[in-house]
């Protein structure tokens, strides 16, 4: 073992501190791995009488936290309270879900903790209190960066055990795809992601199937000539360079299950072509990685759910997966 999991609040409105509970009182049921809640233990507390859980709260810090779990969930308090209520977001809610990220990620990068795992954030709620980055992703690398130097460039994994995709562009609107697409960066997409695939995920020569921009990848031009003039050149310099990089492949082709047993990861163009097909085929079981980080970091892949917090109902499939795999990559590294 390599330290704790430390499991960030989240935005303290939304399902975060549910699911983070509901896991905690079904631990031996579903084998959910050990780990320290960084947060407000107030809250927790709160959020707990809310949802008719009985849950034990202990303060801890990450030395003990493993051992606790059997008896009580351990809580590690970041010094910042928030009052909001389940679903309602207010003025005290970025600076708590903030302060949980930094804390997590200072733990990590000392050692102290094997791997963050994040509860959903809500974007335009940091963004209010003026949190200026796109999401959690970026955030993490500006974190993650040693002084002085440059942010590493982070490469979002969504996974599960029958798919594993990257979308090369992310949080962008459709329409600026095509300007913002260009050979270095996905060949620096690849590289990331073969690389850790290898380095975490112990496959040996993973193999990147990559997608067009086009329709039927731009059926030789007449659709679009993207591919020929910028993803097929970045697929010869990966397979130069001794990834076993594929494609141009169609998308509306390449997620069936006889294709996916042909590679190990598809790079999709933009966020939509590949995150559609794997929640459509893993919803509640997919979990978003970030490779290009210097710690392993996992997260369920769905949102804050603000209509779910405080009723019982959210899911804790998701984050289950997270834990489980955050786990698993802590330890094989």
């Amino acid at each position: 073992m390599t330290g704790p999991l430390v499991l960030t609040i989240g935005e303290p409105a939304g399902v975060g501190p549910d699911l983070a509970l509901a896991l905690w009182t079904r631990r031996t049921e579903l084998d959910v791995p050990a780990f320290l809640l960084v947060g407000d233990p107030e809250l927790l507390a709160a959020r707990a009488r809310v949802l008719g859980h009985q849950v034990t709260l202990v303060e801890s810090e990450p030395a003990g936290a493993e051992t606790r779990f059997a008896a009580a969930l351990p809580v590690l308090a970041v010094g910042v309270a928030s009052r909001c209520v389940p679903g309602k977001p207010d003025a005290t809610s970025a600076p708590l879900a903030r302060a949980a990220i930094d804390r997590a990620v200072e733990l990590v990068r000392t050692g102290t903790a094997g791997a963050v795992v994040t509860n959903p954030i809500a974007k335009s709620v940091m963004q209010r209190a003026g949190f200026a980055f796109p999401g959690h992703t970026e955030y993490l690398a500006h974190l993650a960066a040693a002084a002085g130097a440059p942010a590493p460039r982070p490469v979002m994994l969504i996974w599960c055990e029958e798919l594993a995709v990257v979308p090369v562009t992310i949080h962008v609107p459709l329409a600026e795809v095509p300007r913002l697409l260009n050979t270095e960066l996905i060949v620096e997409t690849g590289r990331i992601v073969a690389r850790d695939l290898t380095a975490r995920f112990g496959v040996a020569k993973p193999r990147l199937a990559v997608c067009g921009l086009n329709p039927h990848a731009g059926e030789g031009g007449m659709l679009g000539r993207e591919e020929e003039t910028v993803i097929r050149p970045a697929i010869e310099r990966l397979q130069a360079q001794g990834i076993a990089a594929s494609g141009p492949y169609p998308a509306d082709t390449l997620f069936h299950a006889a294709a996916r047993i042909r590679y190990d990861v598809v790079l999709g163009m933009f966020h939509d072509q590949v995150l559609g097909p794997i929640k459509a085929l893993a919803f509640e079981r997919a979990v978003n990685v970030t490779l290009g980080l210097p710690f392993v970091r996992t997260s369920p892949d769905h949102g804050t759910a603000f209509d779910l917090a405080g009723t019982g109902r959210a899911n804790p499939s998701s984050l289950l997966a997270a834990l489980k795999l955050a786990r698993r990559l802590a330890d094989a590294a």
